[in-house]
């Protein structure tokens, strides 16, 4: 490396920076690149082969033309030139004191291959996943809805990272104040390093200080792709394997797309399974010390006499009972999602089965008590999204609390306080709980039911499309009949 021209001497104290001098007839060219970054095929035969077959160049726009690259472009500002060198981009300066450069892609494309989910993972349906590419991602969408309605906006964000995030949606469908919104929330984003997307999603959604996830995370093309033809909104960045979109609802996130791929009688008694499945995990432990500490003339004189034995020889109240025990089962499920998989799954099993027959024989615990924390750790295990499954597994706690304190009243305080933090949460201004407040009666057809694909004839209103028809009911409807 002979000389660096002024502009670049921050970026050569790197290692990996490189920037040497290629000889013109008239100035200098400079080159300069990070080689972790590009692919060295690229800079050999589209750019190096391309400035010795061209001598006679005598500034930088009668050597644009000559690159055989499509992402290529002119640019005098540092901070953009700066940027896409960072991104794997070659920059050619003319001269040594010369601002204008041409920028010229040959990023590396070293990265994992589309694969199968591995946490959405379905037994029907496609079985490609995203990946860290933002490019990939994008080619995997624009597959499944091959639309010129598409819009794909992208922004950079982050002040010392300057990740690429790439909103989708559907023009003439989506909503335009809800793209508004969200696209506006993304530019306001201030933070230095966005590493992936659920960062991004914590930052733009409506209340940061609730538990409950406003936006649905997702690492299945084909679930965005149904969500975009729904009138919702996607966001994607560069690096991150997930993606998330918004407006949604409470209900949602106790669907899975793999409902869609089933027949729709067993899509929605797999729906009500998860729905009751929740509720058990929720209320099931708050409800056993509730009633036995205040309320044990409930408990019917057939599982009395059971009930009674199970905890004659446990020294320790209800409440501390159930505390132990779930954090036992937190134990468990953190050490086995930390470990390596094999291992972690034998911890989760065999750890489980001897601690429960441990604490049991040592009178720690009842085994009435272990069943309900055990069918309450598997129904929360049902909810297919895994930040709501957390938000399941925290609920827990205050109802307990609460159970100890003032009984099925304290339940109940707490019922009515968990609702009343629902009834004022939003989703990019969309309230939590539509279609049950505000009630609206055209859209419980796609929520705890999931109906036939010919009910399926218009969007959900709560989104507030501006083309809310998928298909002509009486067209269909007529097909039909003069096929039949």
């Amino acid at each position: 490396m002979k000389s660096v021209p002024p502009l670049w001497k921050e970026l050569s104290q790197s290692a990996d920076f490189v920037c040497y001098e290629h000889h013109m007839n008239t100035a200098p060219l400079y080159i300069g690149y990070f080689k972790s970054l590009i692919e060295s095929q690229v800079l050999q035969q589209h750019i190096l082969e391309c400035l010795s077959n061209s001598p006679d160049i005598s500034s930088l726009e009668d050597l644009y033309p000559k690159f055989p690259v499509a992402e290529k472009e002119f640019s005098s500002d540092w901070d953009f030139i700066q940027n896409k060198i960072y991104q794997g981009y070659v920059a050619i300066q003319y001269g040594h004191q010369s601002i204008l450069c041409i920028l010229v892609n040959a990023a590396s494309s070293n990265g994992r291959n589309v694969t199968n989910p591995e946490v959405e993972f379905t037994v029907e349906g496609p079985k490609e996943a995203f990946v860290e590419s933002l490019d990939i991602n994008l080619n995997l969408i624009r597959k499944r809805v091959p639309s010129p309605d598409l819009r794909i906006k992208e922004y950079t964000v982050g002040s010392l990272g300057k990740s690429r995030v790439a909103i989708c949606y559907l023009e003439g469908l989506t909503n335009k104040q809800y793209v508004q919104t969200f696209t506006q929330r993304i530019e306001d984003v201030q933070f230095d390093q966005i590493t992936d997307s659920s960062l991004l999603q914590q930052m733009i959604e409506d209340n940061s200080n609730s538990i409950f996830p406003q936006s649905i995370g997702t690492e299945r093309p084909d679930y965005v792709a149904w969500a975009l033809s729904s009138g919702q909104i996607c966001a994607m960045k560069d690096g991150s394997p997930s993606a998330f979109f918004a407006p949604v609802n409470l209900w949602q996130f106790f669907i899975t797309y793999e409902d869609y791929y089933l027949p729709w009688i067993i899509a929605s008694l797999l729906r009500l399974i998860r729905m009751c499945s929740v509720l058990f995990s929720v209320f099931a432990s708050s409800f056993y010390v509730a009633v036995m500490t205040y309320h044990g003339q409930s408990i019917s004189n057939v599982f009395l006499p059971t009930i009674v034995s199970s905890r004659i020889n446990v020294p320790f109240p209800p409440i501390v009972e159930v505390i132990i025990m779930e954090l036992v089962i937190e134990l468990l499920r953190e050490a086995g999602a930390r470990l390596p998989t094999k291992i972690g799954q034998t911890i989760g099993i065999v750890g489980g089965i001897v601690l429960g027959t441990a604490a049991v024989e040592a009178a720690l615990t009842s085994n009435f008590l272990l069943i309900i924390v055990a069918l309450s750790a598997l129904a929360s295990f049902t909810t297919p999204i895994f930040r709501m499954s957390a938000t399941i597994r925290i609920l827990r706690f205050p109802f307990i609390i609460a159970a100890q304190i003032w009984g099925l009243l304290g339940i109940f305080i707490c019922t009515i306080a968990l609702v009343a933090h629902l009834l004022r949460l939003t989703s990019l201004g969309m309230p939590y709980l539509v279609p049950f407040y505000p009630f609206r009666t055209s859209d419980l057809y796609d929520t705890v039911i999931r109906p036939p694909y010919s009910k399926f004839h218009h969007r959900l209103s709560f989104l507030r499309t501006l083309n809310p028809t998928r298909f002509d009911k009486k067209n269909a409807n007529a097909k039909r009949d003069i096929d039949d």
